[in-house]
């Protein structure tokens, strides 16, 4: 009995180390890396440790798991030699197995681990210091435990690399964004402009750009006053010229740029030298993401570019305004028009022009449909019918009924969409 309670406080300070690294593990692995690395930059000296100790985390792991092993073992082989003086036999391997699991299980893994879980960021800078410690002491031992595993593991076809995968950092950002949404603490708003963000990168310029066929063009080969009339009824700052053929895109005319060629000519327009106040057009391929053509205007200093496809046809024109609009939704300005093809109906139907792209539907509506196989909500409505519908057909398909309103030629002009749920039968 003596030797039990000599060396009960032995047991418990071993247990309570053990408890430390149970809470360090756990709160290193679950520390929020951005919130630690804003506190790095405002000068958080234990904020500064849990980065270090975050850049290498298998390290890290195998360190803290090496010592709290060791510690475990420690006190288990202690209060095993005890009970056994005391109860001699397999009865009393028993007794200290099933003490020291009840011990270990509550204040050495359950109690410290749910704590690091419910504050994961304070503990992991407060343990940020003795942790680093371990790290440094048994790194040695953990580099050639890492060396056996790699080598091991290789046998079997596994090879280990420590480089960042960018795409499962954007999928964490993005979970995290749908988690807190489905939670009522970020808006429909934020996290349509979140998720834009993340989006860029997946996104060709084709897929948001202006189509052709409506591009305001201007000849070029119209006298001065005609060419200014057309340009102010565009509505637009920018306009592409072309000459003989609309295919044939010989510059862009800017209205600051016309402005100021008719103030030099003191008004007097039919007096204007168009062609000395023309831009050079900037073509680009339609397969071009939006992350690296949003980088590309911010080089360039322009807003502007023409979209051709692999044989240099003209597909489409792509703004800076265009891909702002993925990020923060639809930006209207004194000269839009207000009505975007999108009329909700006191029944709960929408009326939806065919040319409104899909992403700007499901932003309004705050619907899901899919824009992988088409841009606009007709192209969805061809593809899925597998036909160009004619007017008064009705199709079903991811749970809402879409009826052919309008049609012009082989394009769907306007149709009309239940809400979800409504799918019935043709």
């Amino acid at each position: 009995m003596t030797a039990i309670l000599a060396l009960a406080p032995i047991v418990f300070g071993l247990l309570a180390i053990s408890a430390l690294f149970s809470a360090a593990e756990t709160a290193l692995t679950g520390a929020s890396r951005s919130r630690m690395h804003q506190l790095d930059r405002e000068g958080d000296r234990p904020a500064r440790r849990v980065n270090r100790l975050l850049s290498d985390q298998e390290t890290m792991i195998g360190a803290v798991l090496l010592g709290n092993n060791l510690i475990n073992i420690l006190a288990s082989a202690l209060t095993t030699q005890v009970v056994t003086a005391a109860i001699p036999g397999g009865l009393g391997v028993a007794a200290a197995t099933a003490l020291m699991t009840v011990l270990v299980l509550v204040f050495a893994e359950v109690l410290p681990k749910t704590l690091a879980i419910l504050r994961s960021d304070d503990v992991a800078r407060a343990l940020s210091g003795p942790t680093l410690v371990v790290v440094k002491l048994f790194g040695p031992i953990i580099y050639a435990i890492q060396w056996i595993v790699r080598r091991t593991l290789r046998l079997f076809g596994v090879r280990l690399t420590m480089e960042v995968d960018v795409l499962a950092a954007h999928e964490e950002i993005r979970g995290a964004v749908e988690y807190h949404h489905s939670e009522g603490l970020v808006e429909s708003r934020d996290r349509h402009m979140l998720g834009g963000v993340l989006d860029l990168s997946e996104m060709d310029v084709g897929q948001v750009m202006v189509h052709r066929t409506a591009i305001a063009m201007v000849d070029a080969d119209l006298p001065p006053r005609e060419l200014v009339a057309a340009v102010l009824d565009s509505g637009h700052t920018r306009v592409p010229l072309y000459r003989d053929d609309a295919e044939n895109i010989i510059g862009v005319v800017h209205a600051k740029d016309l402005l100021q060629a008719i103030s030099q000519a003191d008004g007097r327009i039919e007096a204007l030298d168009v062609p000395t106040i023309v831009r050079a057009p900037w073509f680009i391929p339609e397969t071009t993401n939006l992350k690296d053509q949003l980088s590309a205007f911010l080089r360039r200093h322009t807003h502007f570019a023409l979209v051709v496809d692999e044989y240099g046809g003209l597909q489409g024109l792509i703004t800076l305004e265009d891909i702002l609009e993925e990020i923060v939704g639809e930006i209207e300005d004194e000269h839009d028009v207000t009505v975007r093809g999108v009329r909700p109906q006191p029944d709960g139907w929408v009326l939806v022009d065919g040319a409104v792209p899909i992403r700007d539907l499901n932003r309004a509506m705050n619907w899901d449909l899919p824009d992988e196989e088409a841009v606009t909500i007709a192209g969805l409505l061809i593809h899925e019918a597998q036909t160009i519908p004619q007017i008064g057909e009705a199709f079903d398909f991811h749970g809402r009924r879409f009826e052919v309103l309008g049609r012009k030629g082989n394009q769907v002009t306007s149709l009309r969409i239940s809400p979800p749920g409504s799918e019935g039968e043709d």
